[in-house]
């Protein structure tokens, strides 16, 4: 029998972990969470890979996304730091989605462009169902799948790409450069 991880007892897991990524109560209830941040009315839709194998997410706040989109609205004054980002995000319109339902982050080149691919399909019903005004894309390697999404829902908005605002310090500077002035330019300031 499998000794369950520390991280699996520590959140009550009973169900075996997938060596690539979360349980499927896990993904369960990282869905649930990221729909209790449904804004009635999408405005701009935010496009990640996956959620990341480490089980950190931007709806739990802990993500290294999470800070540097909060820190993007920050700087662009359409945030403040006393309010819960994620209410504010949520009421300006602003939701995160990803182009994969698993993780990813844990697999190989190959599987993981395959999984990317296979992710279309879903991602082009959420842009039907949303139909929001702006597409941005927060990881520039999933720019393509996309795109053909966005094709294949029809959908006609802006786009914009920019570089995952991870590991290094000039793709977060290049992703705050992008994304500050269409905040700035979409939404209204901070009261």
């Amino acid at each position: 029998m499998k000794r369950k991880s520390q991280s699996d007892r520590v959140r009550g897991n009973t169900e075996a972990r997938n060596p690539r990524g979360a349980s499927k109560t896990e993904m369960l209830a990282t869905e649930r969470l990221r729909r209790l941040y449904l804004p009635p009315r999408v405005r701009i839709l935010f496009v990640g890979e996956a959620p990341p194998a480490s089980g950190r997410f931007f709806y739990q706040a802990d993500s290294g996304l999470y800070r540097a989109v909060r820190d993007a609205f920050l700087a662009a004054g359409r945030a403040t730091p006393e309010a819960n980002f994620l209410g504010t995000f949520c009421a300006l319109g602003c939701y995160l989605v990803d182009l994969c339902g698993k993780p990813v982050d844990r697999l190989t080149q190959t599987a993981r462009v395959k999984a990317c691919r296979a992710g279309e399909p879903r991602l082009s019903k959420v842009l039907r169902q949303l139909r929001p005004a702006l597409v941005v894309v927060v990881v520039r390697s999933i720019a393509n799948n996309v795109q053909r999404s966005e094709k294949h829902a029809n959908w006609s908005g802006r786009n914009i790409e920019l570089p995952y605002p991870g590991r290094w310090n000039r793709h977060r500077a290049a992703f705050l450069a992008g994304l500050i002035p269409v905040l700035r330019r979409l939404l209204p300031p901070a009261a």
